[in-house]
C-alpha cells in the first residue's frame, strides 16, 4: 500500500481538487484503537491501485483535520474510517469491521 500522509488541512484540500480527476481514498486511522490497526493491517495487504490516491490520517495527530473531514463531508466522525472522495464529495464511507479493500476500490472506480 502506498500511503500519502495527509497533515494538514491545505493537503485536504488538494484531495479534493484531485477527486475531479483520480478518486480519493482517506483512511482515518486511531493509533490508539486496535480495530483500526486490525482495519489498516487488511488494508496494507493489498498494493494500491495507480488509479486510486489512497491518503492516511493518523487522527490522534490531526483531529483538527478528522474534524474539518466530517464537517465538509457531513459524514459523522468514526475511528477507523475510510472516505472515498469523487468530484469533490464523499461517495462512499465505512468504518470499523466493514473496511474492505475490495469494496474500497470497487466504489472508487464506480462511473457516477
Amino acid at each position: 500500500m502506498n500511503w500519502i500522509n495527509l497533515n494538514s488541512i491545505d493537503e485536504l484540500e488538494t484531495i479534493k481538487e484531485k477527486s475531479f480527476t483520480t478518486p480519493q481514498v482517506i483512511f482515518k486511522h486511531s493509533t490508539r484503537c486496535s480495530i483500526s490497526s486490525i482495519a489498516l493491517s487488511r488494508l496494507e495487504k493489498n498494493e494500491s491501485p495507480s488509479n486510486i490516491d489512497f491518503n492516511f490520517l493518523d487522527l490522534i495527530a490531526n483531529r483538527n483535520i478528522s474534524n474539518k473531514i466530517s464537517e465538509d463531508f457531513n459524514i459523522a466522525h468514526q475511528s477507523p474510517q475510510v472516505l472515498v472522495i469523487k468530484k469533490g464529495n464523499c461517495v462512499f464511507d465505512e468504518s470499523h469491521g466493514s473496511i474492505y479493500f475490495d469494496e474500497i476500490v470497487e466504489e472508487a472506480l464506480k462511473l457516477s
